[in-house]
């Protein structure tokens, strides 16, 4: 089994910024995409960041020039630093990894983490 764990999210002010990390662990051969999704009360869940496993990205055009993501394939973690945050961020951020398990792969997800930006 594999599990993702997620931390770094939080109460911002708005035009601050936070640090999310997710971190894969368990029967895992390789990582291909990991990246981040986020819900906003009502919402549909939205992509916000991919990386690939060799480091091209991709971003959801309302963060562009705002978020950075980045990963560490020798911890299995990818991260999203998020800057200039924005009322309209506020939502349930989700990361996900495409996990390689023998010969076949999965998407798994992590559990969520609360990021709240308000004055």
């Amino acid at each position: 089994q594999v599990q993702l764990v997620e931390s770094g999210g939080g109460l911002v002010q708005p035009g601050g910024s936070l640090r999310l990390s997710c971190t894969a662990s368990g029967s895992i051969f390789s990582i291909n995409d990991m990246g981040w999704y986020r819900q906003a009360p009502g919402k549909q869940r939205e992509l916000v960041a991919l990386i690939t496993k060799g480091g091209s990205t991709n971003y959801e055009d309302s963060v562009k020039g705002r978020f950075s993501i980045s990963r560490d394939n020798a911890k299995n973690t990818v991260y999203l630093q998020a800057n200039s945050l924005k009322p309209e961020d506020t939502a349930v951020y989700y990361c996900h990894a495409d996990v390689v398990v023998v010969s076949r792969q999965y998407r798994y997800w992590g559990q969520g983490t609360q990021v709240t930006v308000s004055s």
